[in-house]
C-alpha cells in the first residue's frame, strides 16, 4: 500500500485510495523506467492495461508499424449520449536523453534516459482524467489520447495521420510547470507555446596550415562573425514587441591545433509566437549567413526545419478550460501565465485543426523550488497528477455541454 500524497481538499472524494494508489504506482512505474522518443514500448504497454481496466468503448495502439514512431493508444470512453459532440484529451508519454540526478526513491533505472519534462505524469493523468470519465461520463464520448514523440514534434501528427481524431469537436491537453504551486492551472485565452523550428548551417572554405592562414579561407573564424552577428536579429532587427528567441546550440569545427579546416557546421533553434516573426527570423537568418559567407570567402548551406507552430488558446476553448479549473479546484486556482512561454509543444498540431486549449498546471509542492524542466534534478510533485486528471476530465465535460 502507498501512502498516496495529499489532494486539494476539492478533489480528494473524487479518487478514493484504491484509485490514488493505482495512479501513483502507474507514475512511479513509469517514471523509474522511460523510454525515448520512438521507442515507448514498454510504456505503452503498461498504459495500454491501465486503461483496458477501464472497459472503454474501444481500445488500440496507433502507430507502431509507421516505421516513424513508437506506439501510442487510443481509448474512447462513452459518453451519455453517442451523437453528442466527441471530445479528445492527450497526454504524451516519452522521455528525454538526460541523466537524472533527482534522488527520488523512484527514479530512472535507465542510464541517461529519464522524464525530465513530466510525460510520466501527463500520462498518467491521462489515465486518471479516463477514470474519472468512466465513472461520471461526458455528454458525448471522450478520446484519450497517450501520445508518443513530443519531443521530437512527429508524434502529434502520426496520431492526426491514423484518423484517431477524426470527428473530434474539441480537444485539451497541459503541461506541468513548476512554476506554479500544486492546484494552480493556467488556462487562457492567448499565445501559451512557440513555434520551435531548428536550422543547421555549414560554412565551407579551404583548409590549411595553422602557421600559414593567409593560405585558408577560414570557416572558424566566419562562424565566430556569423555568431555574433546572428543575435543582433532578435534584439536589432526584430521590433521588441514582438517576442523571438534566436539560440545556437552546436558549433564544430576543426581537428588539431595547427590545422585550419575546411568546414564548420552550426546548428540551433528559432522560437516565435506569431507567424510573420517566424517568418522575418526565416529570411534574416538567410540573408545575414549568406551576407557573411561571403564577406568571408566562404559558401554558406542554410537548412530549416520547421517544427511545431505556436500554440495560441482561443477564447471560446480557454473559456470551457478555465470554467472547468474552478468548477474543481475554485476561482483562486486559476492564476496568469506571467511571462510567456517560448518553449515548443507539438499540441499545437491538434489546434491547428481542432479547437481546443492547453494548460499548465503547477507541479511544485509547498515551500518548492521552481526547478526547469528539461533538467537533471526536475521531477513533478505526485499531488499535480489528481489535478491535471480531474481538470481535464471536467474540461471534456463543460466542452462537451457547450458544443451541443
Amino acid at each position: 500500500m502507498l501512502n498516496p500524497p495529499r489532494l486539494p481538499e476539492s478533489l480528494a472524494p473524487l479518487f478514493p485510495d484504491a484509485v490514488r494508489d493505482s495512479l501513483v504506482a502507474l507514475r512511479r512505474d513509469l517514471h523509474q523506467d522511460p523510454e525515448l522518443s520512438t521507442r515507448e514500448e514498454r510504456t505503452t504497454e503498461r498504459l495500454y492495461a491501465a486503461l483496458e481496466a477501464l472497459r472503454p468503448a474501444e481500445l488500440y495502439r496507433v502507430g507502431a508499424a509507421d516505421g516513424v514512431t513508437g506506439s501510442g493508444v487510443i481509448a474512447r470512453i462513452r459518453g451519455r449520449d453517442p451523437g453528442a459532440p466527441r471530445v479528445a484529451l492527450r497526454g504524451d508519454i516519452d522521455a528525454l536523453p538526460i541523466q537524472e540526478d533527482t534522488g527520488l526513491p523512484f527514479a530512472s533505472r535507465n542510464a541517461g534516459v529519464m522524464h525530465a519534462c513530466g510525460h510520466d505524469v501527463h500520462a498518467t493523468w491521462a489515465v486518471g482524467a479516463a477514470t474519472l470519465l468512466a465513472a461520471n461520463p461526458a455528454e458525448g464520448d471522450v478520446i484519450v489520447v497517450l501520445q508518443p514523440a513530443e519531443e521530437t514534434g512527429s508524434g502529434a501528427l502520426v496520431i492526426l495521420e491514423s484518423g484517431a481524431l477524426d470527428g473530434a469537436a474539441a480537444i485539451f491537453g497541459a503541461h506541468v510547470d513548476r512554476r506554479f504551486e500544486v492546484g494552480q492551472v493556467v488556462a487562457e485565452a492567448g499565445p501559451l507555446a512557440a513555434a520551435a523550428d531548428t536550422f543547421d548551417i555549414v560554412l565551407s572554405g579551404s583548409g590549411a596550415h595553422g602557421a600559414r592562414p593567409h593560405e585558408s579561407a577560414d570557416p572558424i573564424v566566419g562562424a565566430g562573425a556569423l555568431i555574433g552577428a546572428l543575435q543582433m536579429i532578435v534584439s536589432r532587427r526584430l521590433n521588441p514587441a514582438h517576442p523571438a528567441v534566436l539560440t545556437i546550440g552546436t558549433i564544430h569545427a576543426g581537428s588539431a591545433h595547427n590545422i585550419i579546416p575546411g568546414s564548420a557546421t552550426l546548428s540551433g533553434t528559432l522560437r516565435a509566437v506569431d507567424p510573420a516573426t517566424r517568418r522575418f527570423l526565416h529570411e534574416e537568418l538567410r540573408r545575414i549567413t549568406e551576407s557573411i559567407a561571403a564577406a568571408y570567402r566562404l559558401e554558406a548551406k542554410v537548412d530549416l526545419g520547421l517544427g511545431p507552430p505556436p500554440i495560441v488558446n482561443p477564447e471560446g476553448a480557454a473559456g470551457w478550460a478555465r470554467e472547468a479549473a474552478v468548477s474543481v479546484l475554485g476561482e483562486e486556482a486559476v492564476v496568469p501565465l506571467g511571462t510567456l512561454n517560448m518553449g515548443g509543444e507539438d499540441f499545437a498540431h491538434y489546434m491547428e485543426r481542432i479547437p481546443g486549449c492547453f494548460m499548465r498546471v503547477g507541479a511544485r509542492e509547498r515551500g518548492g523550488e521552481p526547478i526547469p524542466a528539461h533538467s537533471p534534478r526536475f521531477y513533478a510533485a505526485e499531488e499535480s497528477i489528481f489535478v491535471g486528471a480531474a481538470v481535464l476530465a471536467e474540461s471534456a465535460r463543460v466542452a462537451a455541454r457547450a458544443l451541443r
